[in-house]
């Protein structure tokens, strides 16, 4: 019906047309760029008021789960910014999602390493942020693995 409705106002789908990988690489350049957004907003970020710059005094937390700073909101939008940009051909797609998704792998084995010693703790990272790390960096790579896969049954 949505397609129909499209149509009619003359509309076009952007999604129409684009691969499969493409699509999944700017939904997660969207949503990295809302955590983004969203980690400068009070309320939705808790302890606002203690939202530092970078380092292991940051105390805010995005839904009061996620440690976040100044540093880590930038990384996020940063990388929303390049899944879009890389959306746009499958080949940058792909290289952004499994990219990406190493990336993240290192970041859970970082998380993992600096837990407790808070000094070296910059971007900050707690148990919340090691687990959604490790989520989206298997995540990012078996969608990026997956998404070419179909591509090039086809």
């Amino acid at each position: 019906m949505t397609n129909a409705m499209a149509h009619s106002r003359g509309r076009r789908n952007p999604a129409e047309g684009r691969a499969l990988v493409s699509r999944t690489a700017a939904t997660f350049g969207v949503l990295f760029l809302v955590a983004g957004v969203l980690g400068f907003i009070p309320g939705v970020t808790t302890n606002f008021h203690d939202l530092y710059f970078a380092g292991h005094d940051s105390t805010a937390k995005l839904f009061g789960a996620f440690q976040v700073s100044v540093l880590h909101n930038i990384v996020h939008l940063l990388f929303g910014v390049a899944g879009l940009a890389m959306s746009a051909t499958s080949s940058g797609a792909r290289s952004y999602l499994v990219g990406g998704g190493a990336i993240y792998l290192v970041l859970w084995l970082y998380g993992l390493a600096v837990v407790h010693r808070t000094t070296a703790n910059f971007i900050p990272v707690n148990a919340a942020d090691n687990w959604l790390h490790l989520g989206l960096g298997i995540g990012m790579i078996v969608l990026g693995l997956l998404t070419t896969r179909a591509m090039h049954r086809r």
